[in-house]
């Protein structure tokens, strides 16, 4: 009886992990650290009529891409007195040398790509790793100036937004920020820690000393819980250092975007398809229990009461009136008999066949 019920549930269950599969987000694969996050270009193109600077930058990316596969972070410079152009690159701290080379080696294909004509001064972040060059005499600016934000879940409902956040969200974001900053004061410019579901991630440009790294993350600290707020992740880059917290193992939210002027709306809806996908695969999984338990029932009604026994004529004989109570015949050898009682009717069936 219980086999109808196998392919139904079968099915049912197949169904419903379908369901959760397509809308269960994807982990995502060891090449988001080529992600875009952000562009930087100078308005001001270089006056190069003799190539002198388009050789000069050449010469440089083609050392720092080179140095890629060695080290995380290095600084150098091509050219001589106004056609000077320096530039460095850096990897996040958690890379390889292996990923560093391919992160870094896309960048001057991107420079070149998303900045057009080649600008004085350009930087490119990507998840993984940037580059940034400049020619002689181009302005500074301050270590701690920031140059990029991005902040999700400002746009979600606010059902939503309780679900992600949860209670006590932003104590727990600034402790866990408190611990970012007392790490980053001893490390060795990058790291990562959590706290109650919360992580967080700091790395300063790899020539800023200590103290001016531990000034840098406490800066941008201050920047995330004012310009991001309530929202359950974000990313502040500063000229010297960046930090990044989330509410998921990730560390911080992995976004791209094509330009500096990203509205941070647009990384909102991961977050919340993520959050959409395990309520539906919740209801999902608990409708086909139901399913599965209603149509048990149904069967377990169909056959309600209904019995199956036998009686044994060699130990219990028939009366048969056409026989002679004195007769000394044999009873026959097969002698068990299978009915089958219905409780509801107070009936029993004789089964067509003997075993």
């Amino acid at each position: 009886m219980g086999l109808p019920t196998k392919p139904f549930c079968i099915f049912s269950l197949f169904l419903v992990i379908f369901t959760i599969f397509k809308l269960t987000p994807q982990a995502k694969s060891d090449s988001d650290y080529t992600k875009l996050i952000y562009k930087g270009c100078a308005k001001q193109d270089l006056s190069d009529p003799s190539g002198v600077y388009s050789q000069a930058l050449s010469s440089l990316f083609g050392t720092l891409v080179s140095q890629s596969s060695k080290s995380k972070f290095y600084k150098t410079s091509t050219g001589s007195g106004q056609s000077t152009i320096s530039g460095l690159f850096q990897c996040r701290g958690d890379l390889s040398n292996v990923d560093c080379y391919k992160c870094v080696s896309g960048l001057p294909i991107l420079i070149d790509k998303l900045c057009g004509s080649k600008p004085v001064a350009a930087r490119i972040q990507l998840y993984g790793c940037y580059m940034l060059y400049e020619v002689a005499g181009f302005p500074q600016i301050s270590g701690m100036e920031m140059l990029f934000k991005t902040c999700s879940g400002k746009n979600a409902p606010e059902s939503v937004s309780k679900i992600l956040s949860g209670s006590g969200f932003e104590e727990r974001r600034d402790t866990a920020f408190s611990t970012l900053e007392n790490g980053m004061a001893s490390s060795n410019g990058f790291y990562t820690t959590s706290y109650q579901s919360v992580y967080t991630m700091g790395q300063c440009e790899g020539d800023v000393g200590s103290a001016d790294c531990a000034d840098c993350v406490k800066n941008a600290v201050q920047k995330a819980q004012v310009e991001c707020g309530s929202s359950v992740s974000g990313q502040i880059f500063l000229h010297k250092c960046f930090i990044g917290y989330s509410n998921s193992p990730n560390g911080v939210p992995r976004t791209s975007s094509s330009s500096s002027d990203w509205s941070p709306s647009s990384s909102s809806g991961q977050n919340v398809g993520k959050t959409v996908a395990i309520i539906l695969g919740g209801v999902a999984g608990v409708g086909f229990i139901l399913i599965c338990v209603l149509f048990a029932r149904n069967l377990m009604k169909k056959h309600d009461g209904v019995r199956l026994v036998y009686y044994d004529r060699q130990r219990f004989p028939e009366s048969n009136s056409n026989t002679d109570s004195n007769s000394s015949e044999t009873p026959k050898t097969n002698s068990k008999v299978y009915l089958i009682f219905n409780s509801s009717l107070h009936m029993f069936y004789p089964l067509n066949s003997e075993r």
